[in-house]
């Protein structure tokens, strides 16, 4: 099945803001029925809402992980740490969004946000454990 315009703009945003060899890896590590799933989340997510002219990339991570500490994924929010260092948020600036969601979204959403997003941001190599 040949890919939509859509898709393909959405798979060139996710690469660049999650990176290439995650978002590869991913997708070849997807069978036939999962498939379904990475069209909708490339086409809709990434080729139509990241895609769009309204916002830039760095605005739409700092909402992303807003919006993830929220919905209580630390998982999908230390995914996007990285892609919000690719988009130009600073650490300082992500530290910022997590107090900010913390306030709204209370302390146990917090902690697992600040928890996901240190570890995502010790692997960046841009946080050090301390000594």
């Amino acid at each position: 099945m040949a890919e939509s315009e859509l898709f393909e703009r959405g798979l060139q945003a996710r690469r660049d803001v999650l990176g290439a060899e995650y978002v590869d890896a991913n997708l070849a590590d997807t069978d036939e029925f999962m498939m379904a799933f990475q069209r909708v989340v490339t086409e809709w997510a990434w080729g139509y809402a990241w895609s769009r002219p309204g916002l830039d990339r760095k605005t739409r991570s700092m909402l992303n992980l807003a919006i993830l500490t929220a919905l209580g994924r630390p998982d999908e929010l230390g995914i996007y740490v990285k892609g919000a260092l690719a988009t130009g948020v600073s650490v300082d600036e992500i530290k910022e969004v997590l107090i900010h969601a913390t306030v709204y979204c209370g302390t146990p959403a917090g902690r697992q946000a600040f928890r996901a997003a240190h570890e995502a941001l010790l692997a960046e190599g841009v946080l050090r454990r301390p000594s």
